[in-house]
């Protein structure tokens, strides 16, 4: 069984802790400007639901797998609590960091949403609600199953010291299949996957409706796949955290 590893509260002052906090920052942001501003763009240009909700999907898997690339090496470019939390249930991040990312992340979108709004003259940023005749249970089931799917392929493709052939590739993957989950989940629940890419908008638009929605589904389903992908499919040799660093 993997340890959880609870960490310090001197992380925080640590140089490698502060970098990653900064880079987390910045790579949070840039996903969350890119996803949110797709859908800002797909609202304001019109067209075709189905072609909206492709730009939208595209527009994540890309930016997703770029900037889990561009803050893999120094923050791990997690752009996600429920990563986070699927990391920490697999030994990898402490939970001290754990909650420092989890603040951070949600800051970025907040961030990201309110220059998104100030930008677009006043837009509102479109905030995750579940669709007519979806009801709770539907919407955090959807929100589990999908955010499952992202962290099993992030163990799968990233964590997995024996991922073979697939090493380099963990981002782009990851990217694919948050693209395929917003095609099959954007008309129903949204296919958030992600609180802090729930919060932002939901803070800058303040439309709360169904927001815990979107902490409780992807929460549980990145725990699960952390749990289950590290204790029974990784064989380790040694204790796969040496103190706080991810991934």
């Amino acid at each position: 069984m993997a340890k959880i590893a609870l960490g310090h509260g001197r992380e925080v002052v640590q140089p490698d802790c502060l970098q990653a906090l900064i880079v987390e920052f910045i790579c949070t942001f840039l996903f969350v400007f890119a996803g949110v501003g797709s859908a800002m763009a797909a609202d304001k240009l019109g067209g075709s639901s189905l072609l909206g909700l492709f730009f939208v999907a595209m527009a994540h898997t890309l930016v997703v797998a770029v900037m889990i690339s561009a803050g893999f090496r120094i923050s791990g470019g997690h752009l996600n609590p429920a990563v986070t939390l699927g990391l920490c249930a697999g030994g990898h991040v402490t939970i001290v960091r754990s909650i420092l990312y989890w603040i951070d992340q949600c800051l970025a979108s907040a961030a990201a949403c309110a220059l998104l709004k100030y930008l677009t003259g006043g837009l509102t940023p479109p905030a995750h609600t579940l669709a007519s005749g979806v009801d709770y249970a539907q919407g955090v089931i959807m929100e589990i199953i999908l955010t499952f799917s992202l962290l099993f392929t992030v163990y799968a493709t990233i964590v997995d010291p024996k991922k073979g052939n697939l090493d380099g590739l963990g981002p782009l993957l990851t990217g694919l299949i948050v693209g395929a989950n917003i095609m099959a989940g954007g008309a129903f629940s949204g296919a958030s996957m992600n609180p802090a890419r729930s919060f932002g908008p939901a803070l800058v638009s303040g439309n709360w409706t169904d927001h815990w929605v979107y902490w409780v589904g992807p929460l549980i389903g990145g725990g699960l796949a952390g749990l289950i992908y590290e204790n029974f499919f990784i064989l380790r040799s040694h204790v796969p955290l040496r103190g706080d660093e991810s991934y």
